[in-house]
């Protein structure tokens, strides 16, 4: 037995759960998904970036493998897999993306179209002109280092960036109960909008629009609800609907087509959903317009050629397009970014002005170390020449000392002791000597070459800059106006460096209504006993013979634009629109309904009907236990797949289902005609049928012998007496009596 004292730590479950997903979903939000508000860049990013810069892969140097980029931001910085890591540089080189790459790439880094990249092993990168504006500087101390994931490196906890990337590049992360998704901006606007919160802090939104009307995505496309924009920029939320551009050009043959030089951003870097939905549209016959869809993009751009039919409303069909497809989507804008470690959501001038305090800090860093440095410079020039003033009597301290911590200590203090020297003056005027710590290093570093006349008036010209740098640095530190003109000229120098022109159209339209015109055509449904069903045009059915249409069951008008209901003899409806019915010739196998429905196999389709037709009939019920009801066709008016039509106790079933119209059925000359499975029959005024819901189980009908049961129901025109059933043709003998659940008398054949 263990006698030593166990230590036992009682925690409450629910609280440390609280405590622990807290601390995982705020490590998601700062090292993961969301990007730094200073220098738009998620943690990834930035290593990715640093690791580069440390490789030495300047936009003038030779590319490296990426596999190195990878291998070194992973091993130092990032230790989060490598596909992560790659995948983050492959972003960083999409043109189609970002509206200033980060990354240069050399290989194959992937398509618009969706094409993946090749393997890290294969392709090469470095670091674009666009990011060294993010890395300039970094030895000068403007950003903090921190120490890496095993305290053997040290990394920027954030990037000196002196172009506003989070506004101009954008960005999108899903963290934890929170994402961000910022669309990109022109780098012209951005910047004109960055100095005029410089020039006026109280701008205000309307204002900052005139230089930002909204985003510019590297696609182009047209932003088509410009007047909820303000909203956007005004709280940091907003949805963005994006347009493809189209436009319509003379085909073959008198046609017309519609092509799609721009997609919508949603679509950067899959454009094959595109084609894939428009061919999908195609092949379903969304569109009858549509011949056919080709895509002929190549490195001038993109091209995608909608081919229209020949007389048809072309400006109707781009309507729908844009309705049905993903010619036009939306983009959930959310200004999410993290300042100080802690996620927040800013306005348009709220993003700006955050990058003006971060300039504000970085350049006053640089130019306390431009100072600090110059202050240096200018102590130790100042006593280079001095000490050539006197060089002949350094020199005697320097030969006269033993070692070189005593001619420093001469050079700075004026003590000669333990030095000789040749001549009374040289020790007489080594006495006075006052040099500095830095200026006696630097003498004592001096080459003699500085002793040449030139040199002498090198350093004197030195000194003269060097003064006149200080006075400066000294005046754009001691005034943050100063200071703003010195961050207005480094932007205006990118503006120039970076300019391209918008490439997004804004428009405040007011869309019109979507709606497809379709060509509605008569159509007839065939379903032959098996139960293959096909549909064919009115013409080709008008000309075919009695004959082959006898080998048809049912036989079911129908519009294009309709769909078919099948009702079965368990009581179930199922819809079909008609569009997914195969247009076949009549001479065609046709398809098995149960394919394209979920009719079970082990039901039996009594009635085949247009919804047209069924909303403006009645509905006539007989089942195998002899109960009967009428019910309006509108009960069924839904458009779910498979519905009940009526309430069926466990052994009983539909065995006559009819369709009446309402002149039928307000004639008063319609009767209702039952037969048995021992052929009796019975005959009854349609009149005397209830209308009923169709939940109900419905009335008596005929009064059943013993192990007898109902066979047929339907409904004839009083007038008639025969029917026919399973191909034969019955006669009814009239009945006195037409009282519901009466006996039935023998049907004769």
């Amino acid at each position: 037995m263990n006698n030593e004292k166990e230590s036992v730590i009682q925690l409450d479950f629910a609280e440390e759960m609280k405590t622990s997903f807290r601390d995982y979903a705020m490590s998601v939000i700062i090292a993961r998904a969301i990007p730094d508000v200073r220098d738009g860049l998620k943690p990834v990013q930035r290593r990715i970036l640093y690791a580069m810069k440390e490789l030495g892969l300047d936009p003038k140097k030779p590319h490296r493998k990426s596999a190195r980029i990878v291998g070194d931001t992973m091993g130092k910085y990032h230790p989060h897999g490598d596909s992560s890591i790659y995948e983050a540089l492959v972003h960083m080189t999409e043109d189609y993306s970002l509206s200033i790459p980060l990354v240069d790439g050399h290989g194959n880094f992937g398509s618009i179209d969706g094409d993946g990249p090749a393997a890290m092993r294969y392709t090469e990168a470095r670091l674009s002109v666009g990011a060294m504006t993010m890395l300039e500087h970094l030895d000068q101390g403007l950003v903090e280092f921190v120490p890496n994931f095993d305290d053997n490196e040290k990394e920027p906890s954030v990037l000196p960036a002196m172009l506003p990337n989070l506004l101009i590049n954008g960005t999108t992360g899903i963290a934890v109960g929170m994402a961000t998704n910022i669309p990109p901006h022109n780098p012209v606007e951005v910047i004109d909008a960055a100095i005029a919160v410089m020039h006026d802090p109280y701008i205000t939104t309307e204002d900052l629009m005139q230089l930002i009307p909204g985003p510019d995505f590297p696609t182009g496309g047209i932003i088509v609800n410009g007047d909820e924009l303000p909203v956007l920029y005004e709280t940091g939320e907003g949805r963005i609907r994006i347009r493809a551009k189209a436009t319509i050009e003379n085909g073959e043959y008198g046609k017309k087509n519609i092509v799609i030089t721009e997609i919508p951003y949603t679509l950067s870097g899959n454009k094959t959903k595109l084609i894939e939905a428009l061919a999908d549209a195609v092949r379903e016959k969304t569109f009858e317009e549509i011949a056919d869809v080709r895509d002929e993009s190549s490195k001038e751009g993109i091209r995608i050629v909608i081919e229209v039919k020949k007389d048809r409303d072309v400006e109707n069909l781009l309507n729908g397009l844009y309705k049905k497809t993903p010619l036009e989507e939306t983009y959930g804008a959310n200004f999410l970014a993290v300042k100080g470690n802690q996620p927040f959501t800013f306005s348009l001038k709220g993003l700006l002005q955050e990058f003006i305090d971060f300039q504000d800090e970085l350049y006053t860093k640089e130019y306390q170390y431009l100072l600090d440095k110059a202050i240096k410079r200018l102590e130790i020039v100042g006593g280079l020449i001095r000490a050539v003033d006197v060089i002949d009597y350094i020199i005697e301290v320097l030969r006269g000392s033993r070692e070189l911590k005593q001619a420093k200590d001469c050079l700075m203090t004026g003590n000669t002791e333990g030095i000789r020297f040749k001549t009374n003056e040289a020790a007489k005027a080594a006495t006075k000597f006052d040099f500095t710590e830095r200026q006696a290093d630097a003498i004592l570093s001096m080459q003699l070459s500085k002793l040449v006349g030139l040199e002498l008036l090198k350093l004197q010209q030195e000194d003269d800059e060097l003064q006149k740098n200080i006075k400066r640095f000294q005046k754009i530190l001691s005034r943050k106006s100063e200071l703003y003109k010195v961050i207005e000229e480094q932007l205006l120098e990118f503006r120039l460096k970076f300019a391209q022109p918008r490439k997004t159209q804004i428009t405040t339209e007011v869309l019109k209504a979507y709606v497809v015109e379709e060509k509605i055509e008569d159509l007839m449904l065939l379903i032959d006993r098996f139960g293959y069903m096909k549909a064919v045009d009115l013409p080709s059915y008008q000309k075919t013979s009695p004959e082959t249409l006898a080998e048809f069951t049912h036989i079911c008008p129908i519009r294009s634009n309709d769909r078919l209901c099948i009702f079965t003899a368990q009581g179930n409806l199922y819809q079909l629109k008609v569009s997914q019915i195969p247009r076949t010739k009549i001479k065609d196998k046709g398809t098995l309904y149960q394919t394209l429905t979920k009719v079970g196999n082990d039901e039996e389709a009594l009635l085949f009907i247009a919804f047209e037709d069924l909303f403006n009939s009645q509905l006539l019920f007989v089942t195998r236990n002899g109960l009967i009801k009428q019910v309006s066709g509108i009960e069924f008016d839904t458009n779910r797949a498979v519905v009940n039509t009526t309430k069926l106790e466990d052994n009983d079933k539909i065995v006559g289902l009819t369709a009446l119209s309402a002149k039928e059925v307000m004639s008063g000359h319609q009767k209702v005609i039952i037969l048995t499975e021992k052929k009796l029959s019975l005959g009854f005024p349609l009149e005397e049928v209830p209308e009923l819901k169709k939940t109900s189980k419905g009335v008596k009908a005929i009064a059943l012998e013993k192990k007898d049961y109902v066979i047929y129901g339907t409904s004839l025109d009083q007038n008639v007496d025969e029917f026919i059933f399973d191909g034969k043709t019955y006669h009814a003998k009239k009945v006195r009596c037409r009282k519901r659940a009466a006996k039935g008398q023998k049907a004769t054949l």
